[in-house]
């Protein structure tokens, strides 16, 4: 007997589709509901870690400038603790060239180590405060002694005896003045 060839595909059993059924269908909206509250819940724990990562990077900027301001708030404290021990070297290094001496070398080298420091503290921003003639300013100035009359206007700084540094606005040594009463 002759066997009958037969088509491969066609001996396949059909696949059948399943109907969707009003419970199946349920199922299915349910589950779409539950990934949106899902999307909507990862939605706003994204958006409350970004708030928390702008906050701390905003704390740490300000950390951060602040932490410069006070270290160039030490520096500049530390220059001016430094620069109120050299003061007195400036004062005697003055009163050696006031002094009278017929060594002209030992002026001439006192003389430039004075310009030099001098030159030193004007980098700095260090001013001296010399207001001979000028009206007396407690701020700058103590009054150690009084003038005569005829020495200048009432209140009026008529000698200054000890010069006075200022750094800025910061006053580093009040100048000690005779005041005219």
């Amino acid at each position: 007997m002759k066997q009958k060839k037969t088509d491969p595909v066609a001996q396949e059993p059909a696949i059948d589709t399943p109907q969707e059924t009003p419970e199946v269908q349920g199922e299915v909206e349910e589950t779409a509901v539950d990934w949106q509250s899902q999307c909507i819940q990862a939605e706003a724990q994204r958006d409350e870690y970004l708030a928390m990562a702008q906050r701390v990077q905003a704390d740490f900027d300000n950390y951060r400038r602040r932490n410069q301001s006070a270290r160039a708030e030490a520096f500049e404290d530390g220059a001016a603790a430094f620069i109120k021990t050299i003061l007195p070297v400036c004062d005697n290094l003055e009163r050696a060239l006031a002094a009278q001496t017929n060594d002209a070398t030992l002026t001439d080298g006192v003389s430039l180590v004075l310009r030099q420091l001098n030159e030193a503290l004007e980098k700095r921003g260090v001013t001296a405060i010399n207001r001979t003639g000028e009206p007396f300013d407690p701020t700058l100035e103590d009054a150690v002694a009084q003038a005569a009359a005829e020495e200048g206007e009432p209140g009026t700084v008529a000698e200054v005896l000890l010069k006075g540094y200022k750094m800025g606005d910061n006053v580093l040594r009040h100048a000690m003045v005779r005041v005219v009463p």
